[in-house]
This record gives structure tokens, sequence and C-alpha cells, in this order.
């Protein structure tokens, strides 16, 4: 079932923030609440997902030619560690599941094929991978997704690969797979603009859902 979905395109934005305001529309949404999807980047930030609970909490290690500390934030979302950092487009769904008479495996089925659909457009073949959520352009991950699902309701959402730096993605087992191979739309496509990119997104996630 389609239903009116507003998009909110925030620019860059530190993680936290954010994350605290998706919990607060969730908590506070109702029946009437019209679903939203927020388009943004982050500050360079590591997230730990539920999956990490059981695991050692080391900070990720530092490697040379980074600069600065990247801080780390246990969150909420389903899923192991990831990165988010500048030229990497956010699309946080925040959606009335319930509402929408929708399953899990559904709503992850639709997120992965708009970012397969908005690739293919750029003549990049992407794919899935079974048992290993996400989309991968020649057996590299390029989007990632995490989701997390409260009173029928989903936030949090996917990351796309546009345009960034790469490296911190070596301080950590991406996605809690080791060596797992990572790339991004600038590798194949030059050049790439990232407001091109969120907006190509954002229909293609309201051809989905909206």
């Amino acid at each position: 079932m389609k239903r009116r979905v507003a998009i909110r395109r925030l620019g860059l934005c530190h993680y936290e923030p954010i994350w605290r305001q998706m919990q607060a529309f969730t908590r506070f949404r109702d029946a009437a609440t019209e679903d939203q999807i927020w388009l943004l980047q982050h500050h360079p930030v590591f997230t730990r997902g539920t999956g990490c609970r059981a695991l050692p909490r080391p900070s990720p290690a530092p490697i040379a030619g980074t600069s600065g500390d990247i801080p780390v934030i246990h969150t909420d979302r389903g899923g192991h560690i990831t990165y988010h950092g500048p030229g990497q487009l956010i699309a946080y769904l925040l959606l009335d599941i319930k509402r929408r008479r929708q399953g899990v495996k559904s709503l992850v089925n639709q997120i992965e094929q708009a970012v397969i659909d908005l690739l293919e457009a750029c003549g990049l073949p992407a794919s899935r991978r079974p048992g290993a959520p996400g989309v991968y352009l020649r057996q590299a991950k390029i989007a990632a997704l995490g989701l997390r699902i409260k009173r029928g309701c989903c936030f949090h959402g996917l990351s796309l690969n546009v345009d960034m730096d790469l490296r911190p993605y070596q301080r950590i087992d991406p996605c809690g797979y080791p060596g797992l191979a990572l790339t991004q739309m600038s590798r194949h496509i030059s050049p790439v603009d990232i407001g091109e990119v969120e907006g190509a997104l954002a229909r293609r996630l309201l051809e989905q859902f909206g």
C-alpha cells in the first residue's frame, strides 16, 4: 500500500542529534502521522548496532593517513559496526509499516531495490547478496542497511557510498565482516554529484514507498 511520504533534505549533520530526533519522532507519532524519509550526510562517526552487543567493544584501530579521532556511538539499529562520513548519502526511513501492512523482509527488499534501480540507471550493475543485507557492485559493498522496528514503525535506514574517504573503514570489520571489500560510485562514474544522487535516490524511494 502506497501512502504520502514527506522528503526532508537535511544536509551535513552530526549523528547523535539526528538519531535522537528519529527516536522522538517514532515515540510520539500516531496513526495520523505521515511517513517521512530524511536525506543527509554525517560528519565522521563510527556506529555500532545491536549485533555488536555480545562482542568486545574496542575502539576502532587507528591507521596511517587519517587525522583526528572519530567518535564511536553505540546505537539501537540492527547490524554491526559501520562508518559514516561526508560524501556518503544517508536515507533514514521513518515509516509506519504496520499501517502499510508490510513485513520487514519486504521492507528491506524495497530499500535495496531503490538503490539497485538508481545504480543501474547510472550503468552500474548492482545486486543483492544472500544472507548479507545491502547492495553490492562487482562483489564490493556500496550500500549498507540497518533498521530499528518499534511499535510497528521503522527508523534508521541505508547508507550509499557516493564520493567519500573510505580509509576509516580500514579501522573496522565493516558490517561485522572481516576483509569486506567496499566501493563507491565515484570509482566507477566521473564526475559524480552527490546532490544529483540525492535527488535520484529520493525519486527511487518514492517509487517504492510513496
